[in-house]
């Protein structure tokens, strides 16, 4: 047998295998400003972390192909995810690949915006139980819940599961409200449950720039982290270090020009501890995308 009958003959790449990939090629990506990659650590965050958590996580990604409940799913690659002593490494990544891997999984559809819409708006009470339970095995930077709704904040974990089942909300509804903006001026709410009640569009739009980019994938997915950072502001920047420091961030992010000048930003916002993780979820949303949709590695 040929070499190139081998290759042709090799199984491909399932759904949950992209996903892992996908998370590891996120994290290898750099520069990536702010981040963890593969040049650079933060202080008690570090590469090796990263790269546990993504195979950690892999035994969830799979339950999503299968076809189990999308909560249940996502709370075992958290937990998964958590097995490492860093702490929470891709709490928002799974968040949005969870519903991308169910997707691409599914027999009857190719991946697409519409299928993924699907998928989040047909989730369920249990759903939303689950990612609340998630919560209990890392600590995930949150904004306080709206006025009247602390029984619903998610950093109660399983202590909100009775409130959630009393108004019969779904995890679909958890992030249509996480989505909604945060005050009368209209300031955007969470980036990521944004993704999930419009059908993925920075996703999409950020896998088809890495499909037409070319080099190393890994430096593809930087360049797609620097365009979302300029696109939009970071909700994790936002919500750490308030509204003028995710604007001032995202206006950077748009004056830089190439990965090499974005080097010496990079050690800049490590050394400040502003961390654009929001973008970085996005970013691994998007490589999954681009790798079911035929980039190779």
């Amino acid at each position: 047998m040929t070499d190139e009958a081998v290759v042709a003959d090799a199984p491909r790449r399932g759904p949950a295998a992209n996903a892992e990939l996908a998370l590891l090629l996120e994290v290898a990506g750099t520069p990536k400003p702010g981040n963890v990659d593969r040049a650079r650590d933060l202080a008690e965050l570090r590469f090796e972390h990263f790269l546990a958590g993504a195979v950690g996580a892999r035994p969830g990604l799979e339950r999503a192909a299968a076809g189990d409940p999308v909560g249940e799913a996502f709370g075992t690659a958290v937990a998964g995810m958590s097995e490492q002593s860093g702490g929470n490494t891709q709490f928002g990544c799974l968040l949005l690949l969870t519903p991308l891997v169910r997707a691409a999984a599914a027999d009857d559809r190719a991946l697409a915006p519409d299928g993924v819409a699907a998928v989040c708006e047909s989730t369920t009470v249990d759903d939303a139980a689950g990612f609340y339970r998630a919560f209990e095995h890392v600590d995930v930077a949150v904004t306080d819940p709206p006025e009247g709704m602390d029984a619903l904040d998610v950093r109660r974990g399983a202590d909100a599961v009775p409130a959630l089942r009393e108004r019969e909300v779904t995890l679909f509804d958890v992030m249509r409200e996480s989505a909604a903006p945060v005050d009368e001026r209209g300031t955007p709410g969470d980036a990521n449950a944004r993704e999930w009640v419009e059908g993925y569009p920075r996703t999409f739009r950020a896998a088809e720039a890495i499909r037409a980019d070319d080099g190393p994938i890994a430096d593809r997915a930087a360049r797609a982290f620097l365009d979302l950072l300029a696109e939009a502001e970071d909700t994790l920047v936002r919500t750490q270090h308030g509204p003028e420091t995710a604007a001032e961030v995202r206006e950077q992010a748009a004056r830089i020009d190439s990965l090499d000048e974005a080097e010496w930003w990079a050690d800049e916002l490590a050394d400040r501890g502003i961390n654009p993780g929001t973008t970085a979820d996005v970013t691994a949303a998007a490589l999954f995308v681009a790798l079911e949709r035929g980039v190779s590695v």
